[in-house]
């Protein structure tokens, strides 16, 4: 999830095996797939009565998600740092536009996480917020993928239209929007196939997970407790594995259907979750 959370310690004693599967697993897919990871890591804890299982966890289940997406797309990653490079030497390549264009579209979401770290240090965790959201943003995803015109490729965007996905990725700083599912849907307004919207989206998650990933483990080390215990092993690797299966399959999905399943799931999920709020839990 691209978003802030709560400054917390790891709980104490080990977490339970099936906890960390679970969290795996939620983590890992709804990473990547466009349904709002922090709607079900909201839930998660309602349907199981688990505890929160700490900071270790969550930045260890963040730098698993960080490696499936260099383990799929390192071809990618490894033409677009030779291309940056080649850029910086003076040698203008279509890898190192795409590299600025990256960099880009990362900008904006920097700057809306900076505000509201400053505005709301524990960051927006309301489940109304969430529930909203996942209805509303969901719909909008389902507009672009149902009118957005698909003929064109991550190099047609240019600077103005990586910016305005990447304008579109500071979004997802507020619960329930999807990163993946906000810049996908962003990229289907601009024209993009929608392998190539997945493609731009995943390439542009290395730098905001791994920005996630890094002040969640600055955070950690503030705190203390650096030890890399053996549930943050499982959790790392445990996420890779969902989340890489999760990337895998959904670029395979796009190459001959729709995004309309998982509008139709967010727009249950956030029903649900409104639903769970109007019989009384707290917003």
């Amino acid at each position: 999830m691209l978003g802030l959370r709560a400054s917390r310690h790891h709980p104490a004693g080990p977490v339970p095996f099936l906890h960390l599967v679970v969290l795996a697993v939620v983590q890992g897919i709804t990473e990547f797939l466009p349904i709002s990871s922090s709607a079900h890591l909201v839930l998660l804890p309602v349907v199981t009565g688990w505890a929160d299982q700490g900071l270790v966890i969550d930045v260890a289940a963040h730098f698993g998600s960080l490696a499936a997406v260099v383990a799929y797309f390192w071809r990618d990653i490894v033409r677009l740092a030779a291309g940056f490079f080649r850029l910086v030497g003076g040698r203008a390549t279509p890898e190192g536009r795409m590299a600025i264009f990256i960099l880009v579209a990362t900008i904006p979401a920097v700057a809306m996480g900076l505000a509201i770290k400053a505005v709301w240090p524990e960051g927006i965790r309301s489940p109304l917020v969430i529930g909203i959201n996942a209805v509303v943003f969901g719909v909008l995803l389902y507009l672009a993928d149902r009118f957005g015109p698909a003929r064109r490729g991550m190099m047609d965007l240019g600077l103005g239209g990586a910016f305005l996905v990447g304008c579109a990725q500071a979004l997802a700083l507020v619960p329930g929007t999807s990163r993946s599912g906000v810049t996908m849907t962003a990229a289907r307004f601009l024209g993009l196939h929608r392998t190539e919207a997945a493609r731009f989206s995943f390439l542009l998650s290395v730098p905001a997970v791994a920005g996630a990933s890094l002040l969640e483990g600055m955070e950690l080390y503030e705190s203390g407790d650096v030890a890399l215990a053996a549930d943050a092993a499982w959790s790392a690797g445990l996420t890779f594995l969902s989340s890489i299966l999760a990337i895998a399959w959904l670029m395979r999905w796009l190459r001959t259907s729709s995004f309309t399943p998982f509008v139709v799931y967010r727009v249950i999920l956030g029903i649900i979750l409104l639903a769970w709020l109007a019989i009384g839990a707290p917003a």
